[in-house]
């Protein structure tokens, strides 16, 4: 039984001396009682793997398995941090000095974090830089703005040749993705066409080095949803009427079922002085509105006013019975809020409308109308 027992402890003792661990190690001096925290950095969150309370010399060491993808870490003293990413089973050192660590530290043992901390210095320069920029009172708005922005693009050029199209299967490239200009992300992963490629690039490479990896599987979402985004938008763009070019626009047309099942051309009232209105009769102020509209209608709709009102209402049944005594012709979108005649027309809220002129084009929108009976009474 000793033979056995004894044999049985080597055999955990092997185990043990060949477990995958990386290691992060070294000293922050001047921090004396002060707690560091080993956290990991997640997805979706940051939790606390390990802590230490320093003594004088500030010595400190953690370790914890290697993990099958390269996985983000931090050394933290209240609000200093260190960076560090780990990809095998690697020993990284750090040495710094608080309460400067944040800024003022050496790393060694990893080619990653000694990249992460250029990346961390060049972030931390570029915030100085925008601050004092903005803060310089002999700029305007605008030149305070263009300043910051080629800024910004000038930086994005250089982390994105030197670093994330570099080696886009090194984890500093994949830190680099996610680097913020305040609350801000620096490159811009939901519409912005040219940065969503970046991270479509560092999602391939990620998946041909780690298949499988959920940092991987992440970058590919997102880089899908920014897609997809960018065509959305790409769409809405092309079916929008630009206010500031609206009086040189042809009218867009719109054919929906009236309050009495016929369908109703918007482009048939052609020679007539058109209120194309989008109304919700379901919102708090819409009797007013209604009056409003109908003055305007009996004043001139003998002298060639018309009504075009498109409604969003849910409730086919309500509309019905808000519209049964209107004079105008009133069509409702069964799409509601999703229809795409909101989109097609640039509508940002209800209600809204628009004056269209005698020969079918679209003269103005609300916003453009400072007194909606004299505009109409200029195009009778």
């Amino acid at each position: 039984m000793r033979k056995y027992l004894i044999a049985a402890i080597a055999t955990l003792a092997m185990a043990s001396c060949s477990e995958k661990k990386f290691h992060v190690e070294g000293n922050i001096t001047n921090a004396k009682d002060s707690v560091l925290y080993f956290e990991n950095v997640g997805l979706e969150d940051i939790a606390v793997v390990d802590s230490v309370k320093l003594d004088e010399d500030g010595a400190f060491s953690f370790s914890k398995e290697q993990t099958p993808a390269p996985e983000f870490y931090r050394l933290r003293i209240a609000d200093q941090i260190i960076n560090v990413s780990i990809d095998s089973t690697e020993t990284v050192t750090v040495k710094a000095q608080y309460p400067q660590m944040a800024t003022q530290y050496e790393i060694s043992g990893s080619d990653n974090c000694s990249k992460i901390k250029e990346l961390t210095l060049k972030q931390i320069n570029l915030t100085q830089r925008a601050i004092a920029i903005s803060q310089n009172d002999a700029l305007s708005v605008d030149e305070s703005n263009d300043s910051i922005l080629n800024m910004i693009k000038a930086y994005k050029q250089d982390v994105k040749t030197n670093y994330i199209l570099k080696e886009p299967n090194r984890s500093y490239a994949y830190f680099a993705l996610f680097q913020a200009l305040g609350n801000t992300l620096i490159f811009n992963p939901r519409s912005d066409k040219d940065d969503i490629k970046l991270f479509a690039a560092v999602a391939t490479s990620w998946d041909t080095y780690y298949p499988g990896s959920e940092r991987g599987a992440n970058l590919h979402n997102i880089a899908i949803e920014g897609m997809k985004n960018v065509r959305i938008a790409a769409q809405n763009e092309a079916r929008t009427i630009d206010v500031n070019q609206i009086s040189a626009t042809g009218l867009i047309d719109i054919v929906l079922p009236d309050n009495k099942g016929q369908m109703r051309k918007l482009s048939d009232l052609k020679g007539k002085v058109v209120i194309l209105d989008f109304h919700l009769f379901g919102i708090e102020k819409s009797p007013e509105r209604i009056l409003l509209l109908r003055e305007l209608y009996n004043k001139y709709q003998a002298q060639g006013l018309e009504i075009y009102q498109v409604s969003l209402d849910p409730d086919e049944h309500f509309w019905k019975q808000q519209t049964a005594a209107l004079p105008w012709v009133c069509v409702r979108d069964p799409q509601g809020l999703d229809s795409q005649t909101l989109i097609t027309y640039n509508i940002q809220g209800l209600p809204d409308y628009f004056l269209i002129s005698r020969d079918n084009a679209l003269y103005k929108r609300a916003a453009q109308v400072k007194d909606l009976e004299a505009e109409i009474r200029s195009l009778l």
